[in-house]
């Protein structure tokens, strides 16, 4: 019996032991960090809840208790990640005064940080590439329904510009749809662009916004 009780409390005390080891929290950021890996090498669909779990390091129940779903991980991991971005960046558009307003400070704050939030969150490249083969319910789910609701934004963002600045344009969405596409293009043609050897970050997105600038803003 005595016997029993020492192997219970040694049970207890090594699972006690073992669950140190491990921050609360800490399956989480694993999960997405491991979430966020693997998309940036294949797409959504192709990717398993078991690849994710294992290279994470944990058990593929702790991923659907944590995020109910691939899609709810994903959506986390990647989606929200560019959806926040485009609402603060809109928040700051609201606030922008015209006459008291720096062109070129504007767009640099757009550019670097759709650019860093691109380059951290690759996998959403592949997946928005990928899209057309996902069915109605997995759009829905993985929130490319929401990142094209935030593009759709940005296009009402680049409207409202051009008519402050007395441009005009029979497609007024097209010059932000056309900006992100150079950002997104530049992200996802790095490697073979410049392979193991890119410009340094502040270099790309200095050309970058002086194509916008110069490209866009300034035409007559």
């Amino acid at each position: 019996m005595s016997q029993r009780r020492s192997a219970g409390k040694q049970s207890t005390t090594a699972t006690t032991v073992q669950g140190a080891r491990r921050p609360r929290g800490e399956a989480r950021r694993l999960l997405l960090d491991a979430a966020r890996e693997l998309f940036a090498r294949r797409d959504y669909r192709t990717t398993t809840t078991r690849e994710i779990a294992e290279a994470a390091g944990v058990t593929e129940y702790l991923l659907f208790r944590h995020f109910g779903s691939k899609a709810g991980l994903f959506r986390e991991a990647l989606v929200l990640p560019f959806t926040d971005f485009v609402d603060d960046f809109g928040k700051t558009w609201q606030a922008v005064i015209p006459d008291k307003t720096n062109e070129e400070e504007l767009t640099r704050q757009f550019v670097g940080q759709l650019y860093d939030v691109l380059v951290e969150h690759r996998g959403l490249l592949l997946t928005l590439v990928a899209s057309d083969g996902l069915s109605d319910d997995e759009i829905e789910g993985a929130g490319i329904a929401d990142i094209r609701r935030a593009l759709t934004l940005l296009g009402q963002i680049s409207a409202e510009g051009m008519q402050l600045r007395g441009m005009h344009s029979g497609q007024p969405d097209l010059p932000a749809h056309s900006t992100v596409a150079m950002i997104v293009g530049m992200v996802a043609l790095r490697s073979t662009f410049f392979g193991n050897r890119p410009p340094p970050r502040e270099a790309i997105v200095n050309e970058l916004v002086q194509a916008i600038l110069h490209g866009f803003l300034h035409r007559p």
